[in-house]
């Protein structure tokens, strides 16, 4: 057995289309790439967009997925939440009844406790607030742990429900 490497994934839910093919093939590369190197666990929140790529492209390549939620019992409308958390060998939900920035906040700090890489796709935009893909970052830097960033040439972010 191989040495395991534990990936979270932070990133935009708004990806416009073109972005999200970029993304989902930075991706498949890097994970690939890891799993050829061992065992590959990885850890994500199973949001639209950069979440969902991500796990599914882990899953791709063959790693375990672990879901971590930002609510008890909270669930994405869709298939693809839905095909993803049945795929998870293990689901953490977060002590709050809503999936609000206190739930996303206490979420990443389980992904930044339990990985030895952050995947960020990320546009580089300084931190919003609490519980988003910039504080995480920063979070991940002031701990030292190393951070990825995946955000292809020309990428840009899309409008909310973008496909």
């Amino acid at each position: 057995m191989g040495t395991v490497a534990a990936i979270a994934v932070t990133g935009h839910l708004d990806l416009g289309e073109g972005t999200a093919g970029a993304v989902r093939a930075e991706l498949r590369e890097l994970l690939r790439a890891h799993a050829a190197a061992g065992d590959l666990v990885g850890l994500s929140c199973l949001a639209p967009g950069a979440d969902t790529i991500f796990a599914e492209e882990l899953l791709a390549a063959g790693g375990e997925l672990v879901a971590v939620l930002p609510a008890r019992g909270w669930r994405e409308p869709g298939e693809a939440f839905a095909r993803l958390l049945r795929a998870a060998v293990e689901v953490v939900e977060m002590p709050f009844d809503t999936p609000d920035f206190e739930g996303y906040a206490a979420a990443n700090e389980v992904l930044l406790a339990r990985s030895d890489l952050l995947v960020a796709v990320w546009d580089g935009a300084p931190p919003q607030g609490p519980g988003g893909t910039g504080d995480l970052v920063r979070r991940a830097r002031d701990v030292g742990r190393p951070v990825v960033r995946v955000w292809p040439q020309g990428a840009s972010r899309g409008e909310p429900g973008d496909p």
